[in-house]
């Protein structure tokens, strides 16, 4: 079997990378790829309260169980399949259902951190980055945490001045220099979300040629 496309798609909070990477997966075959969500990778908090867990920096590193990404990207890369977590936002913490994941030609890895990772980050062929306004991640991530995870405005606009920010510059910000494409707007960039595909498709085709 030949050796899987690594993706890998980065970008700040609510910059648009996770509406991209989707949207790109509704556009390919269905065998054709495999996505993988950073955020299913937070660290299990079963051990905390609720409200102690509400208080993590979900934005730092360390929040993030990268020996279980890095396992589970180098068996998809080998042709396996794994049993991905899923993270349950409302709870802050796994659901108990793991994710079956077959591996697939195109494998596409989505994250704030997807970048951060020096040996991730050296498995990618393509890396791209989703460039968005800091006011339009905020009003984004607004809507999105008040209205799909009910939680309190005046939670989520504390939450973005004292940890999300900072972080994103800290630790976000910083990996856009490794990226080989950036993209305005994420998936709301029609013109970027087409000439993705296309070049995804393209490979795709290749791939799926030369393993024939």
């Amino acid at each position: 079997m030949k050796r899987p496309i690594f993706i890998g798609i980065a970008g700040g909070s609510a910059s648009g990378k996770t509406s991209l990477a989707r949207s790109l997966a509704r556009a390919l075959p269905r065998q054709g790829h495999v996505l993988v969500e950073q955020d299913a990778y937070y660290l299990p908090l079963s051990h905390l309260t609720v409200e102690e867990r509400a208080q993590v920096n979900f934005d730092h590193p360390e929040a993030f169980d990268w020996p279980l990404l890095r396992h589970q990207i180098a068996e998809l890369l080998a042709g396996r399949a794994v049993q991905a977590p899923v993270y349950d936002y409302t709870i802050h913490d796994r659901s108990p259902s793991p994710l079956h994941l077959e591996p697939a030609p195109l494998i596409l890895l989505e994250g704030i951190l997807a970048f951060h990772d020096p040996e991730l980050r050296g498995l990618m062929d393509i890396k791209v980055f989703v460039d968005t306004p800091s006011d339009l991640r905020l009003l984004r991530r607004v809507q999105r945490d008040t209205l799909e995870r009910a939680r309190e405005l005046g939670s989520v606009l504390h939450q973005y001045e004292d940890i999300v920010r900072p972080m994103h510059e800290q630790f976000c910000e910083p990996t856009r220099q490794h990226s080989d494409v950036i993209v305005p707007r994420g998936a709301h960039n029609r013109v970027a979300l087409e000439m993705l595909h296309a070049r995804l498709m393209s490979i795709l085709a290749s791939h799926m040629t030369e393993g024939a």
